[in-house]
């Protein structure tokens, strides 16, 4: 099927974050309520045509802060080739941050790209004729050690496709808030260059097919998001907007 338009009507609840009361979430309850699931390995198409097997991995990652990087490298000093195709330092050479950090042509810090049977893609991810298949080596790692793997991987890649920004807004009796915005990682969330993408999943059919709506599937990544008290608002919010099912007001990619 066809990805669906970018801009349909949506439905959005906004309410103070338990935990500080100078921020309010705007969530988008259309996408959250979806039946949205990540499909790699089961039909994902990838984002460019002539590489289909390694998803979104395909221009690497890039880190959100220092934070991150330094969160990564320290699960990264925990990989080795058993679970990483492309481990640079060898059974026992010790690896470098230079070995699988590199900046994109605005400086900006981020995983390196290697090449691999002509498909080009982020360091870490397994191509399918590695013994574990395809697929993220950070992921792995977390599942062999028994953690969430929104712990080992950067940001952005656990993040992805919910998408949440922050905007400061001054009230007219010029008191101000924070905005903080739960929503859908469109093909747009990637800039000018997300437009020439050759295929998106939150946008098509194939990837809505999940048992249960996004907000529960992905429980663990909202909260690391939004932080508990506010998750649990949240879900409240959602199981009313899916009882009430205004047709304005669901995801066109869902089944009809």
């Amino acid at each position: 099927m066809p990805e669906v338009d970018l801009v349909f009507p949506r439905a959005f609840i906004e309410f103070i974050d338990p935990a500080d009361a100078d921020q309010v979430f705007k969530c988008d309850l259309t996408w959250l309520t979806s039946q949205y699931t990540c499909i790699f390995g089961q039909g994902c198409r990838g984002i460019y045509a002539d590489a289909p097997d390694v998803g979104c991995c395909t221009l690497g990652a890039h880190f959100a802060d220092k934070a991150d990087e330094k969160r990564v490298a320290a699960y990264v000093d925990e990989l080795g080739p058993d679970l990483w195709q492309f481990h640079p330092g060898g059974r026992t050479g010790k690896v470098r941050k230079s070995d699988w950090i590199e900046k994109d042509d605005e400086g900006e810090r981020k995983t390196k790209v290697v090449e691999h049977d002509g498909q080009s893609a982020c360091i870490f991810h397994n191509r399918q004729d590695f013994p574990t298949g395809a697929g993220c080596a950070l992921h792995s790692l977390a599942l062999r050690q028994g953690r969430n793997p929104l712990e080992t991987k950067p940001d952005v890649c656990w993040q992805l496709p919910i998408r949440r920004t922050f905007r400061d807004v001054k009230r007219q009796d010029d008191t101000s808030y924070t905005e903080v915005t739960i929503g859908e990682y469109d093909r747009r969330g990637w800039g000018p260059g997300g437009h020439d993408l050759d295929w998106y999943c939150s946008g098509n059919t194939e990837a809505h097919v999940a048992r249960e709506p996004l907000y529960v599937t992905n429980e663990p990544e909202l909260v690391e998001l939004m932080g508990r008290a506010a998750y649990d608002e949240l879900v409240t919010h959602c199981e009313r907007h899916l009882a009430a099912r205004d047709r304005l007001a669901i995801h066109p990619a869902d089944p009809s």
